[in-house]
């Protein structure tokens, strides 16, 4: 084909595989123009030349960048131009990638929390057992606490700490309780709320979370019923020939945030144990 050769735009449009919708679109906002138009009908012819844009139009696109952005590029014959404008695209996409890979994290981390829940209540897993807590860093704040478990769950003081230093949480809030005997006697006034953290930075202190055996278990309904389940430990540890630690921690896995129906809630409720000397 001869480059000056013309094609109206319904050719253009199988040539090139671009609705004439988006051909008008690009000609309206200057970025693929047209070689002529037709003063009688109006019509777009465009030249070969012209239509070798369109590759870099589709390649801006699936990079990301917007139309003026486009515009200057197909415009621009800098080679330091286009440096600068890659560099700085490379910078705002990475950005748009951490708050993706954030996003993604979050949903992931409370999917799964449901689907454990989801299978604790199926198959009514209720019975205590022994499990290993690998060490891992978590935010934390102290706080009082009076036996109100919406506000110590669904913590307004907290999630204004996360976002006074810059952070994110993901996964279950879990509760430590320095006394689960007293907890159990409704004498408990203090609480640490504690929750993994998605972004790194060092603006924050940290809790050392685990590293330790302990006797887990899951305990499906209202928080009103919940000592029934840390009797359940306390008798398993006794006939089993373990100790119990002072301090308990309860790991919400489904509860306010989830479901309002608390007959669904299910915790994880957590002592720390060592084998009884013989």
């Amino acid at each position: 084909m001869k480059e000056y050769e013309l094609y109206c735009i319904g050719s253009v449009e199988k040539m090139c595989n671009l609705s004439k919708k988006a051909l008008r679109y690009y000609d309206k906002r200057g970025i693929l123009c047209p070689d002529e138009v037709s003063d009688k009908s109006g019509y777009r012819y465009y030249s070969k030349k012209t239509l070798l844009s369109v590759p870099m139009i589709k390649y801006y696109k699936q990079s990301g960048f917007k139309l003026e952005e486009m515009k200057d590029l197909l415009s621009e014959t800098s080679y330091s131009t286009f440096q600068k404008s890659f560099k700085n695209k490379i910078e705002e996409l990475k950005e748009i990638e951490n708050e993706l890979n954030l996003k993604l994290k979050s949903i992931e981390d409370w999917y799964d929390l449901i689907t454990e829940a989801d299978m604790v209540i199926e198959n009514n897993v209720q019975d205590v057992s022994v499990k290993y807590l690998d060490a891992c860093k978590m935010v934390y704040l102290n706080q009082d606490f009076n036996y109100d478990y919406i506000e110590s769950i669904v913590n307004i003081e907290f999630t204004n700490y996360i976002e006074h230093i810059n952070n994110a949480i993901t996964g279950p809030v879990i509760i430590e309780y320095p006394s689960f005997e007293e907890k159990i006697n409704g004498k408990c006034n203090k609480m640490t709320i504690m929750q993994r953290t998605i972004l790194k930075n060092k603006d924050f202190e940290e809790i050392e979370f685990g590293g330790f055996m302990v006797a887990a278990c899951y305990h499906i309904g209202s928080y009103e019923t919940i000592n029934n389940t840390y009797k359940k430990i306390k008798d398993w540890a006794n006939n089993n020939g373990y100790k119990c630690s002072e301090k308990s921690y309860e790991r919400y896995v489904i509860d306010y945030w989830t479901t309002k129906d608390s007959n669904k809630f299910v915790t994880e409720v957590m002592i720390k144990i060592s084998k009884r000397k013989k």
